[in-house]
């Protein structure tokens, strides 16, 4: 009897495991993802770097949690409430890293690193913000409202430095003298300059007169309390200058080291840019709301002047732009407007720019500014001589299409005279040293790789990068000289490699992922070739018991001798039609075949799902995507759909060419840009994709918002051509396959109405092998579980019936 039992247990636990090994299905895959287990995350070090602290949900709770460590016991102890409230925010240090300055709730902490304790500085209904220490650290600079203050930290002394005044048009504000009587009464000097006084009617006034007239002890005690008066009455305080911005908004507010040179950017927000309003269905009034939301490729744009208030001379002037070479040139693509281009070149109008506030150097000596153009083709850093508000030029980056790329904001000292930033002169992102006494440039690091992040060590004598040096797909940490040299490899995991390093630079702290293994948080030594130690293990064992393929990833040769590289799920045994997808994921500038986890993870699991099923399954990075350097990045300027569709027919070759699949059963899919180009694909490319599943895809780019689509496309007004070949909306006409789109009604990101304007498109051109597929509840990235089951059970439904005839 006991071995029967044994037995049947045995093939009871047999099935069980048999279960949960089973073949995947969109309703296992579409959960919570609490189901895969809750990775680290904001994984940030304590001042002294004596702890380490992450948020964490080993036993998915209903959020995620604070979790410490230290480096000598990794074992993940649970921060209480109490000891969170106590933590410092993020802040400035003192030179000396002794001492750090921050707000909180809006008011003024600086916090001792040796001791712990923690000083409060103000305490007021009002919100200090944006705290920094003067340049010889005696005081606490900070903005409250639109104005700049210093705080004394020895004594104390608040002194506001500037007077920021909105005065209605055509006023000109006076000041008004008042003096402390001897009882604390205020006197006010009439215009006559005649002494007026308190007695009431003009009988009283009457007596008063024949009193002092009649008797000399009157004329005494009143002589007297004139001189006492005279002798009480306190210096007028000097008043602060008032500068006047009227309906501006004044923001980059900062002083110079030496306390002299107040910078600041006045910006006028257009009149007439109109919002978009996204109308909200199921709501808990009952009635339909509308939710703001953003401009439209091309508004009109605010427009900002730069201003230096120097507080020696009493004196306010602008930071001259005229001289910025290249200001008044004019964009290439214009060559395709001669009219335009005419009208241009006659106007002779320097380009508008947008200013960053300055940099100044310790010493005082050096500021420096970045200035971008508008329409995105340039960058200038420039150093600002505050005497005269003049610029002079130490880097130039153009772009025809538009700079950008990694790092293009980073900027930094290294001593009073050398300054290190970032460009893609190269074509791709590295690092550079400037020396502002000489001029003279240096690139620190080279080569077909990019640096992604920087950080200047404590010691300013090296600097510490992220890079895909080994391979685009794979991210390092790094350290290289300030000065050059051959980088040195931190990091040693095959994979991502995303690291907080300690404040004292004595340890690493590394989120590391692999292609089929979420991200968990490893400690290592800051030294090459030491061993990381794992913290955590998030992962379920429900999500351990399937074998998630690794996916291949490949490179292959696209029509312009380009290297394409993409994510290869392969079947164990293909479905006898031979189907194949290609995945197209979001976003545009954004890198997917790489070996850390995917941010794409539901995308990912479904990939396994369909290759269980027999499919072929290729995600590519096609031109535009990160992780390639700049011509990679800028290759769909002017014509969205152009290079980064064809390298996904290109694809579509080499799974023919090389694996086998039929070319009459390739289906495509993708959200946000991804459904983009499966609408370009489907309407430009029918004889190639038989199916394709466009989820909240732009179907009209003068309808997305501007600082995105302004880079690429120039704007509707002066660019129509760009819109005009890279708006599916265009070319609807071309549909053959099926299609399926899908779309989140309150959509602040692609407006619901970008679907529904394609819709009508369709219906007008009699399409009938279309369907919309429409979610009430969902923003751009949806949410529910609901949603991503309903969504994915389509899309599968989708490819089954038009891919596998």
């Amino acid at each position: 009897m006991k071995l029967r039992f044994t037995l049947i247990l045995i093939t009871f636990c047999s099935v069980a495991l048999a279960q949960q090994l089973e073949t995947l299905t969109i309703e296992k895959i579409m959960r919570d993802p609490k189901w895969i287990g809750v990775a680290p995350s904001n994984i940030r070090w304590s001042e002294d770097s004596k702890n380490l602290y992450f948020n964490w949900n080993p036993n998915k709770t209903e959020r995620d949690e604070l979790f410490a460590i230290t480096p000598a016991n990794i074992k993940p102890v649970l921060v209480s409430k109490a000891d969170q409230f106590k933590f410092p925010a993020d802040g400035e240090w003192n030179k000396k890293h002794t001492i750090k300055l921050y707000e909180k709730s809006g008011d003024l902490f600086v916090s001792d690193a040796k001791t712990g304790k923690i000083l409060q500085l103000t305490n007021t209904v009002e919100r200090e913000a944006n705290p920094s220490f003067s340049g010889d650290e005696s005081k606490v600079l900070f903005m409250r409202g639109e104005n700049l203050f210093t705080l004394k930290l020895n004594s104390g002394e608040l002194v506001q430095i500037t007077n920021f005044t909105h005065p209605a048009a055509g006023a000109s504000p006076q000041p008004v003298a008042a003096t402390a009587g001897r009882r604390g009464g205020i006197q006010a000097e009439a215009s006559s300059g005649r002494t007026t006084t308190t007695a009431g009617n003009e009988q009283e006034r009457w007596l008063k007169e024949q009193q002092l007239e009649l008797f000399d002890i009157i004329k005494v005690k009143d002589k007297d309390r004139k001189l006492d008066a005279a002798e009480l009455k306190a210096p007028e305080a000097k008043r602060l200058r008032e500068i006047g911005i009227g309906d501006q908004s004044v923001n980059g507010v900062a002083l110079s080291p030496d306390g002299r040179y107040v910078t600041y950017t006045l910006s006028k927000r257009a009149a007439d840019a109109k919002n978009t309003i996204v109308p909200n269905y199921v709501t808990a009034s009952g009635f339909t709301e509308d939710i703001p939301g953003r401009t439209k490729v091309g508004a009109s744009l605010a427009t900002s002047e730069s201003f230096i208030f120097d507080r020696q001379r009493d004196t306010v002037y602008k930071i001259a732009i005229k001289g910025i070479p290249g200001i008044k040139d004019i964009p290439a693509y214009f060559k395709d407007y001669p009219k335009e281009l005419e009208a241009r070149t006659k106007r002779n109008e320097d380009r508008k720019v947008a200013m960053r506030a300055p940099l100044w150097s310790e010493d005082g000596k050096y500021a420096v500014v970045v200035v971008n153009a508008q329409d995105n083709k340039d960058r200038w850093i420039m150093k600002l001589d505050a005497v005269t508000g003049n610029l002079t030029l130490i880097d130039r980056e153009h772009n025809d299409a538009w700079v950008g790329g990694p790092g293009a904001r980073t900027l930094g000292w290294l001593d009073n005279t050398h300054l290190y930033y970032q460009t893609e002169a190269t074509g791709y992102a590295h690092i550079y040293v400037v020396d502002l006494s000489t001029g003279a440039k240096k690139q620190i690091t080279d080569g077909k790789w990019e640096v992604q992040t920087l950080q200047l060590s404590n010691d300013k004598k090296s600097f510490y990068f992220t890079a895909n040096i080994d391979h685009p797909g794979i991210t390092h940490f790094y350290r290289v000289p300030v000065s050059g040299g051959t980088p040195v490899k931190l990091t040693s995991m095959k994979g991502g490699n995303v690291v907080a390093l300690s404040p004292d630079e004595k340890w690493l702290a590394i989120n590391y992922s692999y292609s089929n293994k979420p991200g968990e948080l490893y400690i290592q030594a800051n030294k090459a070739g030491a061993t990381p130690a794992q913290v955590t293990n998030s992962i379920t064992e429900e999500f351990k018991s399937y074998p998630w393929r690794e996916p291949e990833v490949i490179s292959y040769k696209n029509r312009y001798g380009g290297d394409v590289y993409a994510r290869l799920y392969q079947p164990k045994k293909a479905d006898p039609a031979k189907p194949a997808l290609v995945f197209v994921h979001g976003a545009g500038y954004l890198q997917n075949a790489h070996y850390w986890w995917s941010t794409y993870f539901r995308e990912y699991m479904f990939h396994n799902m369909l290759a269980d099923n027999g499919y072929t399954v290729l995600d590519i990075d096609y031109s535009g995507s990160a992780g390639y350097g700049r011509d990679w990045r800028t290759a769909i300027y002017r014509h969205m759909g152009g290079k980064d569709l064809t390298d996904q027919v290109d694809g579509v070759k080499l799974l023919v060419d090389k694996y086998g699949v039929n070319p009459k059963h390739v289906g495509l899919y993708g959200g946000s840009y991804g459904g983009f180009i499966t609408l370009m694909a489907m309407f430009t490319e029918p004889d190639v994709f038989a199916a394709g599943g466009a989820i909240r895809s732009v179907t009209d780019w003068a309808h997305y918002n501007h600082g995105y689509t302004a880079a690429i496309l120039n704007e509707p007004f002066n660019d129509e051509k760009a819109y005009r070949q890279s708006s599916p909306i265009y070319f609807a006409n071309g549909l053959k396959g099926n299609l399926l789109m899908l779309h989140g009604m309150v959509d602040v990101n692609v407006n619901y109405q970008d679907i529904i304007r394609l819709t009508q498109k369709l219906i007008e051109l009699h399409k009938e092998n279309w369907e919309l597929a429409s979610y009430p509840v969902e923003d751009h990235g949806f949410v529910q579980p609901s949603s991503w089951t309903d969504e994915y059970k389509r899309i599968y439904k989708l490819f089954e019936q038009t891919l596998k005839k």
